[in-house]
């Protein structure tokens, strides 16, 4: 039988050296290399979020941070959102991105959320319950928009 996705919720110092090297693997693996673009991923924020991490088969195969209010944008937020390229066919975003939620309401006990999303990604946001909020902008010169889940 096939073993699912397994969530962790760490703290930035709760991290292992082989845990935040895997999660920067990946981050630097679809934000940089597979969308070819050449950008500060190491931007000194991590150690202000709560970093959601799943595991597959005792590997890191999907990875969120998230926020405080008032750390990124002045709701609680998401960020960093990614799924390993070699699991994208197992649809583990929306599980990845519904336990970011949870973990906000739990952590945070908030349920405002604000979101940087690429634009090509609205469709898979607005299923999870964000709306839209600005015109399209670019970040990284990656065309964004801001969306919100309250």
């Amino acid at each position: 039988m096939e073993s699912l996705i397994e969530f962790k919720i760490k703290l930035f110092k709760e991290l292992s050296l082989n845990e935040l090297y895997s999660v920067l693997q990946l981050r630097s693996e679809v934000f940089v290399v597979e969308q070819n673009c050449v950008y500060q991923d190491i931007d000194g924020k991590d150690e202000k979020a709560l970093h959601v991490i799943g595991y597959y088969n005792g590997e890191i195969v999907a990875y969120t941070r998230i926020f405080d209010k008032g750390c990124y944008f002045d709701e609680t937020s998401i960020g960093r959102v990614v799924v390993s390229p070699k699991y994208r066919d197992k649809k583990w975003g929306y599980q990845l991105m519904q336990v970011s939620i949870d973990a906000i309401k739990e952590y945070f006990e908030d349920t405002k959320i604000t979101i940087s999303a690429q634009q090509y990604l609205t469709k898979f946001y607005q299923s999870l319950g964000f709306v839209q909020t600005s015109e399209v902008y670019l970040e990284d010169d990656i065309p964004h928009v801001q969306m919100k889940r309250s």
